[in-house]
């Protein structure tokens, strides 16, 4: 709670020692409001506020209490900032009357809002960019690295820009990959909004499991490919794991030969597959899959095209749910 600062004081030292009078000048909407506090130090009878809002509303609010008790003078305004001028009065037990005249702003605002469309966060340059709507003070900004080190972890400052304008962030080259990334704006009304962001990812390197044409087994002389790629996993969970909560993402792909849909179910079913062997091996995080069929060729070709190095999966350890890149179709990332 902020202090009033008190213009004038009928009679000061007894009304200092009878009432502590503060202020909580701002609020988030649905969360209380702004109020004018009232903390009663001798008997009273009543408590009065008369204010005049900056938009013409009279303001009135009563209030009782005994002593040792903090009244809560609410004051119910619209979102936005206000002006209010008016006064305090005071009915003591012993008959006497004071008042205390009062000016003030005071502020109630909606939750703020944030937006980062999709290529504001350059990794590699080590920028991002931003917007909120309502007018910025600042941006605290920390860019947490695979390595365990903090790159960055500070405050932004910014100068109160107008909602929407484009807020750009950077940070400092460090080793490692960047992690985590966490931004939270404050608007000038110190109210602030937050996200978390891991742009992290890795690929296991792995040799590919050979499966019979249409088929989704994995037969048994392809298992130690699997236990290979297991052991891989396996050690990058150990490293980075203390880090974020790592879920594994299989992506599985064929060649362009054949229907689409056929493509993309054999696939979905040879990536599941997959999945299943692994957590049959011990794989304890989160598992994810699905069939891309033919929608994101590693190598271009036209339709009806036998090309051995786009039959493949992909062994992906992220946080977030990876980009894979090709065609428009979105992925559905079903949990094993």
């Amino acid at each position: 709670m902020r202090s009033l600062a008190l213009l004038t004081f009928l009679p000061l030292a007894a009304f200092a020692d009878a009432v502590d009078v503060s202020l909580t000048p701002k609020a988030q909407l649905g969360q209380g409001y702004p109020a004018v506090n009232v903390r009663i130090l001798e008997p009273v009878v009543g408590i009065r506020l008369n204010l005049k809002r900056s938009d013409g509303k009279d303001v009135e609010v009563k209030s009782g209490g005994k002593v040792g008790q903090t009244k809560v003078l609410e004051l119910f305004q619209p979102e936005g900032k206000f002006g209010y001028s008016g006064e305090l009065t005071v009915n003591f037990a012993n008959g006497s009357t004071s008042s205390m005249p009062l000016q003030f702003d005071a502020e109630l605002w909606g939750p703020l809002h944030m937006k980062m469309k999709d290529g504001d966060i350059d990794v590699a340059g080590r920028k991002l960019t931003l917007t909120i709507d309502r007018p910025v003070s600042k941006v605290h900004l920390t860019v947490l690295m695979d390595t365990g080190r903090t790159a960055y972890d500070n405050d932004v400052p910014f100068n109160g820009e107008a909602a929407g304008t484009p807020l750009t962030l950077t940070w400092p080259e460090a080793s490692g990959r960047v992690m985590k990334i966490t931004v939270r704006p404050y608007d000038t009304a110190e109210f602030f909004t937050g996200v978390e962001l891991y742009p992290w990812s890795i690929d296991i390197p792995h040799e590919e499991v050979n499966f019979d044409s249409g088929k989704f087994d994995i037969r048994p002389e392809e298992a130690p490919k699997l236990d290979a790629s297991y052991k891989k996993i396996a050690e990058a969970v150990e490293r980075y794991g203390h880090l974020a909560e790592l879920k594994l993402y299989l992506a599985g792909h064929t060649d362009s030969v054949g229907p689409k849909d056929s493509n993309r179910t054999l696939s979905l079913n040879r990536a599941k597959s997959l999945g299943a062997f692994l957590r049959k091996k011990g794989l304890k995080i989160p598992l994810f899959y699905e069939g891309f069929g033919e929608e994101a060729l590693l190598v271009a070709t036209p339709d009806e095209t036998d090309e051995i190095r786009n039959r493949r999966a992909e062994y992906i350890i992220a946080v977030e749910p990876p980009k894979v890149t090709g065609g428009s179709w979105v992925p559905k990332w079903n949990r094993l």
